[in-house]
């Protein structure tokens, strides 16, 4: 780890336009696709202004986003909790490979623990990001049995 030091907090206002600058960059990067910025934007701004949808850390450096993360919520009928979804990561090119990414696993696995009501932590991987994958196995995260689905409108 370098040198510098990292602060991570709950997004707000004013991180709107770089989390979505984030988003936009991480879909083409991984997925090579072309996203809506204005979608994308009013998307960031919704879960920024109504907690219900979820949240978003942003790790900074000197008070600048270098990384974010979104958590979403699905409810556990068989935990009676939540399951925590962590989406959306992203850490700026110039600033991997500096512990940026274990810092915000390490703020929302504290404040899944503190939340009372968190069954556990999951995140969907691009099945050839093995980079991303290999990162999440030393953070002690293990592949499920499971296959996403979907029907997008």
């Amino acid at each position: 780890m370098s040198s510098r030091s990292f602060a991570v907090d709950r997004a707000a206002t004013e991180d709107v336009a770089a989390i979505a600058q984030f988003n936009i960059a991480m879909a083409a990067e991984t997925e090579d696709l072309v996203l809506d910025p204005a979608t994308v934007h009013a998307a960031v701004a919704a879960v920024v202004s109504d907690d219900r949808r979820g949240f978003y850390l942003v790790a900074r450096s000197d008070g600048k986003a270098v990384g974010s993360l979104m958590i979403t919520y699905e409810w556990s009928d068989w935990r009676n909790g939540n399951l925590w979804w962590i989406q959306s990561v992203y850490v700026v090119p110039s600033w991997r490979k500096q512990g940026i990414f274990r810092l915000l696993y390490d703020n929302v696995i504290s404040l899944a623990k503190e939340s009372g009501d968190a069954a556990g932590i999951r995140l969907y991987v691009e099945k050839d990001n093995h980079d991303a994958q290999g990162v999440y196995q030393k953070l002690g995260m293990s592949q499920t049995a499971y296959r996403l689905f979907e029907t997008i409108f």
